[in-house]
């Protein structure tokens, strides 16, 4: 599917929604003026002065309202400087290739689950992702995460692997290192894009580096599949290539949606992190729905929970 955006005046914008009014979608799109669908075209627009044009005639859709100099076509390759790798054993070039990124979320948060996605970026969307806004999650609150991937999941190919609390309970307990939960999500997640885009293939694989690459693989081994061509890890890869701050913003989305689900379980706004925020919540959770109510809400191995039952003892004698 194409892709094509426009920067326009917000008068320009009120026209556009003027001129597609009989085909206007009421969609709630943060951040957004107005979506629209044509037979081969869905126009969003948004109120940073951006139009995302997606569908066969995207070209011809954005052509009817700018001209190239304002557009960011999925079918023009950017040029590439020619730059030596940023780090360690990439390829040159790597920033500017077609490439799987994939990375992690939740690992260090009491409540909620882990989420990994790996994203297949092209090339020739590079400069698309850019338009949008996708970079590193960790630079982009939550409400902006939410705005970019909503347009973003639609764009790229990816895949989201979640290890919700009670099944990372179980097998922490039962001896897995949350190293080899990690290696067996991101593994699993580039299987299924890879299968999702084939035949084409990406030109690499980056993984956003939680353990030496050695490691990594042999926290597979037995794993009827493995990804291994072309598989590269750097840390703080978001800023190394797009696909990689793709999935981060994605892996992120995905969390935010599950603690949103948790608050609504518990009754009460869950924080994210494993700071002293975390005990107090734990500690209510205890109160109104009792101990093991904590193995679907939390990372139970956390020095949080001993702390959130002192919070809760203390407070019940």
């Amino acid at each position: 599917m194409g892709n094509v955006v426009l920067i326009l005046e917000m008068s320009k914008i009120n026209e556009m929604k003027n001129y597609y009014a009989k085909q206007l979608l009421d969609k709630n799109i943060p951040g957004g003026m107005f979506a629209a669908k044509t037979p081969a075209c869905m126009i969003t627009a948004y109120k940073s002065g951006k139009v995302l044009f997606q569908g066969n005639d995207c070209e011809k859709e954005a052509g009817k309202w700018g001209n190239s100099s304002a557009a960011v076509s999925n079918n023009k390759t950017p040029a590439t400087k020619g730059k030596s790798a940023p780090k360690g054993n990439l390829p040159s070039g790597i920033s500017g290739m077609s490439a799987i990124g994939s990375d992690e979320v939740g690992t260090g948060d009491f409540f909620g689950p882990i989420t990994v996605v790996a994203a297949y970026v092209r090339k020739e969307d590079i400069p698309l992702l850019k338009e949008l806004g996708v970079r590193d999650s960790k630079d982009l609150n939550d409400e902006k995460i939410v705005e970019i991937a909503k347009v973003i999941k639609d764009v790229i190919p990816f895949s989201l692997m979640t290890l919700k609390n009670e099944k990372y309970n179980q097998v922490q307990q039962s001896g897995m290192s949350q190293g080899k939960m990690k290696a067996l999500l991101h593994n699993k997640a580039i299987l299924n894009v890879l299968e999702k885009i084939a035949p084409s293939r990406p030109e690499a694989i980056l993984i956003d580096q939680f353990v030496q690459p050695g490691t990594y693989f042999q926290h597979l081994k037995g794993q009827s599949a493995i990804a291994n061509k072309d598989v590269y890890f750097s840390t703080k890869a978001e800023g190394i290539h797009i696909a990689v701050a793709a999935a981060s913003i994605l892996a992120r989305y995905a969390f935010i949606q599950y603690i949103d689900k948790l608050s609504d379980a518990a009754g009460f706004k869950i924080p994210k992190g494993a700071g002293a925020q975390v005990d107090v919540a734990a500690a209510r959770l205890i109160l109104s729905k009792g101990r093991d109510s904590l193995p679907s809400f939390v990372k139970l191995h956390f020095a949080n929970t001993d702390k959130a039952l002192a919070i809760a003892n203390k407070k019940r004698s």
